[in-house]
């Protein structure tokens, strides 16, 4: 008897472990990357259904009267692929460090790019118009979007921020527009602008 006490201790003990090392997240959190996970499918979701983003030079023209606490969201071209999606997520983590670059390419605080968008008139020293076109012709898009809709402009100008304030490289800059791709779909488009 006190033989299958001490083996279902173990066995207890064993299960415990297992547990924390699929689950702990090292800062004290269990499981939550399961629940980041089931927030950011249920964020997806609305997005995808239900955006309010549209390529139209209306659409460009009319950010500026938009109230800042506004949101820009949803994609302008294709509808969101949830796998491209989760991979954006992800790989933008590497840049919250710095609150200029969007954390969501499909849900933007219209203040936010405003700001952005007001530095795409930014005159580049040489130098600095290298990178920029450096990221214009590397970037999937060979430029801040696939056409010259309200994204060309605000990333466009994100760019420019980049370079001049943050010392970004033409290849970071690329990564960045890479990630932020808001036009939907699978992955890479073709630049019909």
């Amino acid at each position: 008897m006190k033989n299958n006490s001490l083996l279902i201790i173990l066995l207890v003990f064993v299960i415990g472990l297992f547990y924390l090392a699929f689950f702990w997240d090292g800062g004290g959190n269990l499981s939550r990357n399961q629940t980041n996970e089931k927030d950011l499918y249920a964020k997806f979701k609305v997005l995808a259904s239900s955006g309010n983003s549209s390529c139209s030079a209306v659409f460009n023209d009319s950010i500026s009267s938009m109230p800042d606490n506004a949101r820009l969201q949803g994609s302008c071209c294709s509808p969101m692929n949830w796998h491209r999606y989760s991979e954006q997520i992800e790989g933008l983590r590497k840049y919250k460090s710095i609150k200029e670059i969007p954390k969501d390419p499909y849900d933007i605080d219209a203040s936010l790019a405003k700001k952005l968008k007001s530095y795409y008139d930014a005159k580049l020293s040489d130098k600095e118009q290298k990178t920029y076109d450096f990221a214009m012709q590397n970037s999937e898009e060979k430029g801040p979007c696939c056409c010259k809709c309200w994204r060309w402009y605000v990333y466009g100008g994100l760019a420019k921020y980049l370079i001049k304030e943050k010392g970004f490289t033409g290849q970071k800059v690329t990564e960045v527009w890479n990630l932020s791709d808001g036009c939907g779909g699978e992955g890479d488009h073709v630049n019909h602008g």
